[in-house]
């Protein structure tokens, strides 16, 4: 007894457990394999309507592929209708059985009983591959031409299907476009607009045929709109709304970049934004297609602000849907400046949307109003997000933070305001300020314009960072400025409403708050200890605590702060002449390019086709007063600004900066070259020397002897580095070639070369070589010069050099010397080779007499 696939369903549904299923399942698997092996005809079909139920459920039903081949070939419709069923669902297109079904499918294209015929266009549309669309083509066009509507649609349909999958059909069907549009039948209309919408996506280059067809369409669209709706095709009082949707959408593809068809359906899209009733759902999707339809087109500037005043509609819509749509369809049109006066209008009900309990629209929302902020309208909007910003959700407040910044810098309507701007959002973020943000903001905070308003900001700063110190961001923006700005800061006040004058012994108190505060993360302590060793040269009298303060870090666990808190007890200790000069303020940023004789050589040298990408990694060459930020190991264009400008507190480059001192330091009071522990120098030519001598160069203008350098670290040997041996060998430039680098196996030559018409740009090609035998990856040169001589890197050949010297990696160096001063360089290598991960600091002093 064959059991019935209503009893099956019966007992499956009845199950109380998985497992009791499974045992089900199981058990009629094998009976329906048993009635398959005894090749019972009669039941096949009842057999294999099971297993497509069972193949619903999720359970392997792939042995049930051949039965179905057979009942597709049965002269019964309901054994046919069942096996184009199983077709449909179970056959691969990687199995050959797949393949002998398209014998029975051309069969049954030509079928006099249009339900067969309709069975086969299914089947073949769903389970089409290349070979068999290239194979049933030709039946399909037939069929096209078909007088029977049921039979014509579905072909239209498979078609369809076929172009998806071989675009190179495309040209079998063109011809049969026309007549479908003519068709009074509402499924061929709607089955050919699909056609032709399909093509021309496929073809673009087959527009201007199919933009023959828009008054067509046209006529098509204005007899919908205008006659009556039939209760066949009525949608809540809507005439085909599905088929107006399509033709819309068809008129946009037509139109758009044309403005002969553009001007043709002008009359016919203003027609149906005024009379759609909008109260609908189906109106609102005719209107929501004419509105995308009119933004894409070249659309009369009256049409455009109707469209987004229909847009306007859906944000009053009640339904949530429809207004997240309007807002979405807003926020694609808006980058278009002719509807940017339009939408203001609409800024209100926008803004009113922030207060939706719905999360996807106050998203959109929001990235709306940040597109339509302008000059004219930024301190009422950003005010508004400002207010928004104090009740908003935690996950948009990084993403609010940043798009003010952005706003503010691009828009910003005087120099108060952007301040303001920047310190509000710092106080509302709260710890959700991303962090990559603060090397922009502490640019801005010193940059020469905002000179005349550091001590305002200070105040602001000491104040936001007294009541937050626990949230990260601002905490290390507030206490930067303090430690660069604290003899403001302690200077008369000048916030309004007055607040009492702060005093040095309650910043250094501030500070220490936040170096015992549990709540502060590493970061903010690293930026409270160095402001609290620059607190030592803007206020008086408190040098005693600050020793205290500082050393009481100098067997911290954390390797950071010992290393700051040693290197500053040095400076105190062993170079206190030195210390105003080394915490000196920075001097003012400037975003400007270089002198334009180095960019004309920086651009003349042609960058190499494809350079990887170096791995990122800490610059530590220069980290002696507190630079933990990392630097961007790929080189920097000329004039670009390295983000925090730290490096510039002892006046070096770090490799891509090229912004020089505002003013020479002041007298340290004896040699700085001793801070190199280089032993005795010649008198400084200058009253106190440059910060140029913190590299050791020497004073005088005569080159440096070829010989072997042992230099010690910048603060007694804290780095603890050592200096490579330089060989020299002449190339027929005329500049001898040194070897900058020789170490396990590494080998660095620099090779030069000059301009004639550049004499103060130096050309230097870097060649590295691997003697080892394993290869050297992720192989990544840095250099530092002082800020007197300016430096351009191209980025590097490769980042992995061939072991046994089997290749090379190359680099060009530009060193711009218009003071004509002995050169000298820092450089970090860091590479993994054989032995591991390997970074090695060291320095370059021997270069050519020629070469300056």
């Amino acid at each position: 007894m064959v059991l019935k696939l209503r009893d099956l369903i019966r007992l499956i549904r009845a199950a109380k457990t998985q497992q009791e299923e499974r045992e089900i399942v199981q058990k009629e698997c094998a009976s329906i394999r048993e009635g398959f092996r005894k090749e019972d005809a009669d039941n096949r079909a009842r057999n294999v309507a099971k297993l497509l139920y069972i193949h619903m459920l999720g359970y392997p039903a792939h042995f049930g592929q051949l039965e179905c081949l057979k009942l597709v070939t049965s002269n019964r419709f309901g054994d046919k209708r069942v096996g184009y069923l199983g077709a449909m669902l179970l056959l691969d297109e990687l199995k050959d059985v797949h393949m002998l079904i398209t014998n029975s499918l051309k069969n049954d294209l030509g079928h006099q009983l249009q339900y067969v015929s309709g069975l086969a266009l299914c089947t073949l549309g769903t389970i089409v591959s290349v070979d068999m669309a290239r194979d049933l083509a030709p039946e399909v066009e037939k069929l096209l031409k078909s007088t029977n509507s049921f039979v014509r649609k579905k072909a239209v349909l498979c078609a369809v299907r076929m172009l998806r999958r071989v675009p190179d059909l495309l040209d079998n069907f063109v011809p049969a476009t026309r007549s479908l549009l003519g068709d009074k039948n509402h499924g061929v209309l709607i089955t050919g607009v699909t056609l032709i919408t399909e093509m021309c996506v496929l073809s673009p280059e087959n527009l201007s045929h199919f933009r023959r067809l828009v008054p067509t369409l046209v006529r098509v669209l204005k007899n919908l709109i205008m006659s009556a709706a039939s209760q066949e095709h009525d949608v809540s009082g809507t005439t085909d709304p599905f088929l107006q949707c399509k033709i819309i959408r068809l008129l946009r593809i037509l139109c758009k970049g044309d403005t002969e068809a553009s001007e043709s359906v002008n009359d016919i899209l203003a027609q149906v934004a005024t009379n759609t009733d909008t109260t609908k759902t189906v109106g609102n999707s005719i209107l929501y297609e004419t509105v995308m339809c009119i933004m894409e087109i070249d659309a009369e500037s009256g049409l455009r602000v109707l469209a987004i005043n229909s847009l306007g509609k859906f944000l009053s819509n009640p339904d949530r849907n429809i207004r997240y749509v309007g807002l979405s369809t807003l926020l694609k049109t808006v980058a278009n400046s002719e509807n940017s006066e339009a939408m203001q209008r609409h800024r209100a009900i926008i803004i009113d949307c922030l207060q939706e309990p719905d999360v996807t629209i106050r998203r959109r929302a929001l990235q709306l109003i940040f597109a339509l902020i302008n000059t004219s309208n930024i301190k009422n909007l950003v005010r508004e997000l400002l207010d928004f910003m104090s009740i908003a959700d935690d996950v948009f407040k990084s993403y609010m933070a940043t798009e003010i910044f952005t706003a503010a810098e691009k828009y910003s309507p005087d120099l108060k305001w952007h301040i303001d701007t920047i310190l509000a959002v710092l106080e509302e973020g709260n710890e959700f300020v991303p962090e990559d943000s603060i090397p922009n903001v502490v640019q801005f905070f010193a940059s020469a314009e905002n000179v005349p308003n550091q001590a305002y900001i200070v105040q602001r700063c000491y104040q936001m960072v007294k009541g937050k110190h626990h949230h990260s961001t601002s905490c290390q923006i507030g206490t930067w400025c303090i430690g660069e700005f604290g003899d403001t800061l302690c200077g008369p006040c000048v916030l309004k409403p007055a607040v009492p004058q702060v005093t040095a012994a309650q910043v250094l108190d501030l500070l220490q708050t936040i170096l015992d505060s549990p709540a502060s993360n590493e970061k903010s302590r690293y930026t409270a200890l160095t402001a609290v060793m620059k607190m030592s040269t803007r206020a008086t009298g408190l040098d005693d605590r600050i020793r205290t303060m500082i050393g009481y870090y100098a067997d911290n666990v954390n390797v950071e702060l010992q290393q700051r808190s040693t290197e500053y007890t040095t400076v105190f200790n062993a170079y206190n002449q030195l210390r105003s000069a080394l915490l000196e303020r920075m001097p003012a940023m400037e975003k400007k390019a270089i002198s334009g004789s180095f960019n004309e050589v920086v651009s003349s040298v042609q960058a190499p086709a494809a350079a990887p990408e170096a791995p990122k990694q800490s610059n530590d060459l220069l980290d002696l007063l507190g630079n933990s930020t990392p630097a961007e190991t790929n080189p920097t264009p000329p004039g670009a600004n390295n983000g925090s400008g730290l490096g510039d507190l002892l006046g070096l480059d770090l490799g891509g900066s090229t912004s020089t001192p505002s003013q020479p330091p002041p007298s340290g009071g004896s040699d700085l070259m001793d801070l190199l522990g280089g032993g005795p120098s010649a008198p400084a030519p200058s009253s106190g020397g440059g910060l140029m001598d913190l590299l050791g160069s020497p004073t005088s203008q005569t080159a440096p002897q070829a010989s072997t350098t042992s230099t010690a670290d910048l603060l007694g040997g804290l780095l603890g580095e050592s200096t490579p041996t330089m060989s020299q060998s002449s190339p027929p430039s005329g500049i001898p070639s040194i070897t900058a680098w020789e170490k396990n196996g590494l080998v660095v030559k620099f090779d030069f070369s000059k301009n004639p018409t550049m004499p103060n740009v130096l050309a230097i090609t870097l060649t590295a070589t691997n003697s080892t035998q394993a290869p050297m990856t992720n192989f990544l040169f840095q250099i530092a010069v002082p800020t007197t001589l300016q430096l351009k890197l191209e980025p590097q050949s490769s980042s992995s050099i061939p072991p046994l010297q089997g290749g090379s990696v190359t680099q060009k160096i530009l060193v711009n010397n218009p003071q004509k001063i002995p050169i000298r360089m820092r450089c970090k290598i860091s590479y993994q080779g054989g032995t591991g991960n390997v970074e090695e600091l060291g320095e370059i002093n021997n270069f050519p007499p020629n070469a300056i």
